[in-house]
């Protein structure tokens, strides 16, 4: 598991997706995220504003990337 660092109280999972380098642009994020290819806390996640907040796992491809 990774551990991705903020510095805010909570970051939205577009942001989080280009931050961890799982997408290069928005636009990627945008197009993985309406794919259903993401999932957050082991449920599918199709909201590109969704809130992340530390403690969050986010998984793409059986990576798990953890909110710290």
């Amino acid at each position: 598991m990774k551990n991705i660092k903020i510095e805010s109280e909570f970051i939205k999972l577009d942001q989080f997706l280009k931050l961890a380098d799982i997408a290069s642009t928005g636009g990627e994020a945008k197009v993985m995220i309406m794919s259903e290819d993401i999932k957050v806390n082991s449920q599918v996640a199709t909201q590109r504003g969704k809130k992340l907040v530390r403690g969050d796992i986010v998984t793409y491809m059986n990576d798990d990337y953890m909110v710290k």
